[in-house]
């Protein structure tokens, strides 16, 4: 539990919290980056909780604000919510400075410490598997998007035409414009099917839609590749030139990272993909 700050010459209030977990790790930050790291407003300074081999970082938050209904009424309003994921990736990023680190979903709270600690330490077997599996690997996002449409409603723009024509031309444009689109798909399957020889592990996300992307062309690739350290240069290299290739079909193709392997940190999949290693 925390305690609210008092003024002078008034005795502290207990205020009820709740522990707020950002990230499983091995090795802990040093104290001085994590009392230096801004976490969730409202809470107690982030610090660093023993679980056994493994280390929490955490967080006391006030109950008042992190119980479900009221941090769902707040996840719902665009700025809290984006105060409240920018809080949880400095914290991740924290923890992620001394070591491979498995951050936690958002908003991952326990009653108390104990709890915290009781309920990593019945996950500690394939917590540590996921470290072992994300040490020396980092995430990298590449995203493809395609040619934009209008093909169809330029067939009004070639003068005055007769009815039949018309509908010529404008069924000839359709299917002009649904090609060129079957042609971009397949450009940016090509560029997943050659990313993934790179990557230890891949992923495809649902594609964004163009009011998240801020673009006028549809997103028709958005995956996650871990990929070892040691092969970071050649990826990024492979990634240019499948970008040059897909440009001749109007795709553009780009990379981001190095990132924390948000796409790559859930042990149940870490599970299932040591079980399909042993069986290949």
């Amino acid at each position: 539990m925390s305690t609210a700050r008092a003024g002078a010459g008034e005795a502290a209030v207990p205020r009820p919290a709740v522990t707020c977990v950002f990230a499983v790790t091995e090795t802990p930050p040093p104290d001085e980056v994590v009392a230096a790291t801004p976490g969730h407003d409202g809470g107690s300074p982030l610090r660093v909780l023993a679980a056994g081999p493994l280390h929490l970082l955490v967080q006391d938050v006030p109950a008042a604000d992190f119980g479900e209904e009221a941090l769902a009424q707040r996840l719902n309003r665009p700025a809290e919510l984006e105060r409240c994921a920018r809080a949880h990736h400095r914290a991740v990023e924290t923890a992620a400075s001394a070591g491979p680190v498995v951050p936690l979903p958002m908003a991952t709270l326990y009653l108390d410490d104990r709890n915290a600690v009781r309920a990593v330490a019945a996950r500690e077997a394939p917590l540590r598997a996921l470290l072992d599996r994300l040490r020396g690997r980092t995430e990298w996002a590449v995203k493809a998007h395609g040619p934009g449409g209008g093909l169809a409603s330029a067939a009004a723009a070639d003068g005055p035409v007769g009815g039949r024509s018309y509908l010529r031309r404008a069924s000839a444009r359709r299917r002009t414009e649904r090609e060129a689109r079957e042609r971009a798909l397949e450009q940016a399957h090509a560029v997943d099917r050659e990313l993934r020889r790179y990557a230890v592990a891949a992923t495809r996300h649902r594609p964004q839609s163009e009011q998240l992307t801020g673009r006028s062309v549809p997103q028709l690739l958005n995956a996650a590749y871990l990929v070892d350290d040691g092969r970071r240069a050649e990826f990024v290299r492979a990634v240019g030139e499948l970008a040059r290739e897909a440009g001749r079909w109007a795709v553009e193709v780009t990379v981001s990272g190095p990132w924390i392997p948000y796409s790559f940190a859930r042990s149940d999949e870490v599970e299932c993909a040591a079980h399909r290693e042993v069986r290949a």
